[in-house]
C-alpha cells in the first residue's frame, strides 16, 4: 500500500490507538504496540521483517534513553526523600519574598519539576503554597494555578522530565537527524520558550483567583502553619540551599561544558566523557546520594531505588513503544510520499507537531504518551518536513512539549491532583486547570514560533 490510502491507514490507526487508550482503557503500551503491529500489516511491510523491525524500535530506544529516564527518576526521588525540594522552594521564596506568593510557586513549581515529575512536585510543594496562602492572606486558587503551571511548563518543555529526553533522542537520533543528542540545547530552547507561558500563567493566576474560590481559603491559618512546619521537621535537618541544587546544576554544568568544547572544535576526552547525558546525570546522581547520606537515611537507598524502578518502569516501556511505532513508520513507504508531496506539511511547519501532540494529549490524557508517540511519528518525517539541523529538531521537541500541555482535562491523573490538592470541585477544575493548560499550550507554541523566527 502506497499513497493517500497508506495515509488514511495511518490515520485511522493513531484514531485507533486514540481510541483504545482513552475509551477502551487499553495500556498505552499495548495499544502502541498493536496499532504498530497493524499498520505494518496494512502497509504491506514484508511479514518476515515485521518482527526485526519491531524488536530494532523497541530496543534502540531502551539502549539510547533507559539509563537517562532512569537516572532522572532516581535523582527526583532523591531530592524529594532528603528535603533538597522543599529546600529549594524556600529558596525561591526568599528570591521573590512573600508579597508576591503567585510568583515565588510558578518559579519553584518550574524549577522543581525539571528532575521531579509535576503530579509529585504539585503533592510536594502543596504545603508551601498553603502556608503561603495563610500567611499572606492571597487567592488559594490563584496560588494553585500558578504552582500547577510552572510544574506544568517545565514538565512538558525540560529534560531530564522523560517525555522530553526521550523526544529528544528520538528526534536527533538515527530515526530522525541521525545526530548526536544535544541536551543542552533542548533545556536552553525550553527555558527561552518558557517565558511566555510563564507570563501568561500568572496573569491567568491572579485572573482566576478572584473568580473562583477554594475550600482551603477558609482554613484556620493556625492549622495550616502547624501543618507546614510538620512537614519541614518530617525531614529532619533540611540541606542547604547549594546542596539542595547541587544534582541539578551541576548535571548542566557538565554538558554544558561538553556541548561549548565541542563547539569550539576543541575536545577535551574526560569534559566529553563527563558531559555525556548519562555520565552527568550519574555525577547528579551521586550527589543525591551524598544529601541522603547526610540526612542519615541511606538505610532507605535500596527502597528508594526500588521503588522510583517500579514508577519508571512504565514509562520506560511506553516510551520504547513509541520507539516501535516510529520505526514501523519509517519502514513504510509514507516518508517517500511525503518527500514527494511535503509542500501542504512544510506549509505548517511547526504548528504540525504542535496539533498532532494536543490532539493525542487532549484525547488520551498523558503528556508523556503524548510526546512519544509525537516524536516517533515525527522523527522520520523531519527531512521530508524540512527540518535538518539540531535547532530544528529542538524546536520540534518543544512544539511538541507544547501541543502535549494542550489540555489537561479528567483523562489526566494531574487534573485530579491539582483539583483535589488545590481542594477545588471538578466544575472549578475545568475553569482553572483545564482552561489554564489551554491558555499556556497556545503562549508556548506562539513563543516557539517567535524563537524560530529570530533564529
Amino acid at each position: 500500500m502506497t499513497g493517500i490510502p497508506l495515509l488514511i491507514a495511518f490515520v485511522i490507526a493513531i484514531v485507533i490507538m486514540i481510541v483504545a487508550i482513552s475509551k477502551w482503557k487499553i495500556h498505552p503500551f499495548l495499544s502502541i504496540i498493536g496499532v504498530s503491529l497493524l499498520l505494518a500489516f496494512v502497509a504491506g511491510i514484508n511479514i518476515t521483517s515485521i518482527a526485526g523491525i519491531i524488536g530494532q524500535g523497541f530496543s534502540s530506544t531502551f539502549s539510547s534513553i533507559g539509563i537517562v529516564i532512569i537516572l532522572g527518576a532516581l535523582v527526583g526521588t532523591l531530592l524529594e526523600k532528603t528535603g533538597a525540594a522543599i529546600k529549594m522552594a524556600e529558596c525561591v521564596v526568599k528570591l521573590t519574598g512573600k508579597k508576591h506568593p503567585e510568583a515565588a510557586m510558578l518559579i519553584m513549581g518550574w524549577i522543581v519539576s525539571i528532575p521531579v515529575f509535576c503530579d509529585s512536585g504539585f503533592v510536594i510543594l502543596n504545603p508551601i503554597r498553603k502556608a503561603l496562602v495563610s500567611r499572606t492572606r492571597k487567592s488559594s486558587v490563584a496560588c494553585t494555578v500558578a504552582l500547577s503551571m510552572g510544574l506544568y511548563i517545565s514538565h512538558c518543555f525540560i529534560p531530564p522530565t522523560p517525555g522530553p529526553i526521550a523526544a529528544a533522542n528520538t528526534l536527533f537520533g538515527e530515526g530522525g537527524l541521525g545526530t548526536d543528542v544535544n541536551l543542552l540545547l533542548v533545556m536552553g530552547i525550553g527555558a527561552v520558550c518558557s517565558i511566555l507561558p510563564m507570563i501568561v500563567g500568572y496573569i491567568y493566576a491572579l485572573f482566576i483567583g478572584k473568580k473562583v474560590k477554594s475550600a482551603d481559603e477558609m482554613e484556620n491559618t493556625q492549622i495550616i502553619s502547624q501543618s507546614y512546619e510538620e512537614l519541614v521537621a518530617s525531614y529532619g535537618k533540611l540541606p542547604s540551599g547549594v546542596s539542595a541544587f547541587l544534582p541539578i546544576v551541576v548535571p548542566i554544568i557538565l554538558m554544558g561544558l561538553a556541548s561549548a568544547f565541542s563547539m569550539a572544535g576543541n575536545s577535551v576526552p574526560i569534559i566529553t566523557f563527563l558531559g555525556t547525558p548519562i555520565i552527568a546525570l550519574a555525577v547528579g546522581l551521586i550527589f543525591g546520594i551524598i544529601l541522603l547520606a547526610q540526612s542519615g537515611k541511606m538505610d532507605n537507598f535500596y527502597n528508594i531505588t526500588n521503588e522510583t524502578l517500579k514508577t519508571v518502569g512504565p514509562i520506560l516501556f511506553v516510551t520504547a513503544a513509541g520507539g516501535v511505532l516510529g520505526r514501523v513508520i519509517s519502514s513504510t513507504t509514507i516518508v517517500d510520499y511525503i518527500k514527494e508531496n511535503a509542500t501542504a506539511l512544510n506549509s505548517m511547519g511547526l504548528i504540525f507537531p504542535f496539533l498532532l501532540a494536543a490532539i493525542l494529549k487532549t484525547a488520551q490524557g498523558s503528556s508523556t504518551v503524548a510526546i512519544t508517540t509525537s516524536a516517533g511519528i515525527i522523527a522520520p518525517l523531519m527531512l521530508s518536513l524540512g527540518f535538518t539541523s539540531p535547532l530544528d529538531a529542538a524546536l520540534i521537541v518543544v512544539a511538541i512539549g507544547a501541543g502535549a500541555m494542550t489540555v489537561s482535562h479528567a483523562n489526566d491523573s494531574y487534573f485530579w491532583v491539582v483539583t483535589n490538592f488545590g481542594e477545588m470541585t471538578p466544575q472549578d477544575g475545568y475553569k482553572t486547570q483545564t482552561m489554564g493548560t489551554l491558555l499556556i499550550g497556545l503562549a508556548a507554541i506562539i513563543n516557539v514560533l517567535i524563537v524560530s523566527f529570530i533564529f
